[in-house]
């Protein structure tokens, strides 16, 4: 049971932000009913590798939590369905090509003569109004064009970059939802339904404040600072002996204990660092005074050193290649997780069915032996049972028992139970008795 829980959504969305704003609103609860086309299906259904079992993990990853049906809505049959279902829905969410809904007779002026309750959501590449609303988004167009690409990347001088995720895409579902549930609290008010709208160009713009602002203020457009901060310093990754950190200096208290931990009280009198606007005119200098010296200690060393200080820092984490999916504990053993901070996750779905257990040992060996580690290879079924006595880190996983067979199971889940059964000093023997006991 979630909070919208009896609200009925009709899904007529594909690829990404349309799915986005879905199955956030079936995460809360929300009854969606999603619609793909005759005879293919969602375009996410093809997007492959990965799959897991045999769908695309794309599809698994959108479409959470969702009921599906394929309708050709070419055809009077298709049209005589989807206005039954419509009948009885309180949202349509939609991201046809400008056009298509009307041309189909199911655009919002022809819907709310009929249903004038209806909450009625597009979702377009530029919108319904001005010189581009003919056209077609993706976001990689929305990044270019919001700016994105040219901020984003190493070099002020480098090439355009894209942002890794796509974010217009996933922004304009936010948006989308935001604005359903906005309409549904004016619904409840008044018993209208409104048209709610958003666009990939509109959902980059709004990643853009800090740039927009400097460039609204400055007539200068920012340039790419590689993992630096645009109006902050330092904030950005520095190197380490053995890794990467990412630390947060940004303001003058942050920037006292940074160099409290580096021990480096000079830096404070320098004339080049004294406030954030010196440091920001003098970033290419602060980064090497501070470089140097985070060079010359392992990454842990100031981990603990800086967190003591109370300065925010982080070790730059990488995902082990193939180990991704569905490993939230390893990810929390990897970030070196305290043991005694580690404490029972809610379910995600009790009537997930479960099998065998896997035990996740610390930050090194994490998947299943069996599986070879071979690329595709299953990853769960039979328990790791060797402890690695360096880590302080030891858990117990239940896994899915059909994998992710059904579009009901979200693709990165919280583990049904994370039970700890041990720690470093835990035998072999005792861990196993514990598996035996489930």
């Amino acid at each position: 049971m979630g909070p919208l829980t009896g609200l009925k959504v009709i899904d007529l969305t594909h690829v990404m932000a349309g799915p986005t704003c879905t199955l956030m609103l079936a995460d809360m609860g929300a009854e969606v009913i999603k619609i793909e086309k005759a005879p293919s299906g969602d375009d996410t259904r093809h997007m492959i590798p990965p799959k897991i079992g045999e769908e695309a993990a794309a599809f698994l990853m959108m479409n959470r939590n969702k009921r599906g049906i394929v309708l050709d809505l070419k055809t009077e049959g298709g049209k005589s369905i989807l206005r039954r279902l419509i009948a009885t829905a309180d949202v349509l969410v939609e991201n046809f090509a400008p056009g298509v809904m009307e041309r189909l007779g199911f655009g919002y002026e022809d819907l709310r003569k009929d249903y004038p309750s209806l909450i009625y959501c597009s979702l377009s590449g530029f919108g319904r109004t001005g010189p581009y609303k003919h056209r077609r988004g993706f976001d990689l167009v929305a990044q270019a064009m919001s700016g994105i690409m040219s901020f984003t990347g190493e070099s002020p001088h480098g090439p355009p970059v894209k942002c890794g995720a796509p974010l217009s895409d996933i922004t304009a579902g936010i948006l989308a939802a935001m604005g359903i549930l906005a309409a549904y609290t004016h619904r409840l008010k008044t018993g209208q339904g409104q048209w709610v709208e958003t666009s990939l160009l509109e959902a980059a713009l709004v990643q853009t404040y800090w740039q927009s602002a400097i460039a609204l203020a400055t007539g200068v457009a920012p340039r790419a600072m590689g993992s630096a901060h645009p109006l902050n310093a330092p904030y950005q990754a520095f190197e380490a002996l053995d890794g990467w950190i990412v630390v947060g200096g940004a303001n003058q208290k942050n920037w006292l204990r940074m160099l409290d931990a580096l021990n480096a009280p000079e830096l404070a009198d320098d004339p080049r660092f004294q406030s954030g606007a010196d440091r920001m005119a003098h970033l290419k200098e602060l980064e090497a005074e501070l470089g140097r010296r985070f060079r010359t200690k392992p990454a842990k060393y100031w981990l603990t050193a800086l967190e003591d200080k109370g300065v925010r820092v982080l070790f730059a984490i990488h995902p082990v290649a193939g180990r991704m999916p569905g490993h939230m504990n390893v990810l929390l053993a990897e970030s070196q997780v305290p043991y005694d901070a580690l404490k029972e996750m809610d379910e995600v779905n009790p009537e997930f069915a479960r099998t065998d257990v896997t035990l996740v040992i610390g930050a090194n060996d994490v998947t299943n032996p069996a599986a070879k580690n071979e690329p595709g290879s299953p990853i769960y079924g039979m328990p790791i049972l060797e402890v690695d006595r360096s880590q302080s880190v030891i858990v117990l996983k239940r896994s899915m028992a059909s994998g992710f067979a059904g579009i009901d199971n979200p693709l990165f889940y919280e583990p049904q139970t994370s039970m700890l059964f041990g720690d470093a000093k835990s035998s072999v023997s005792e861990i196993t008795a514990a598996v035996a006991s489930l």
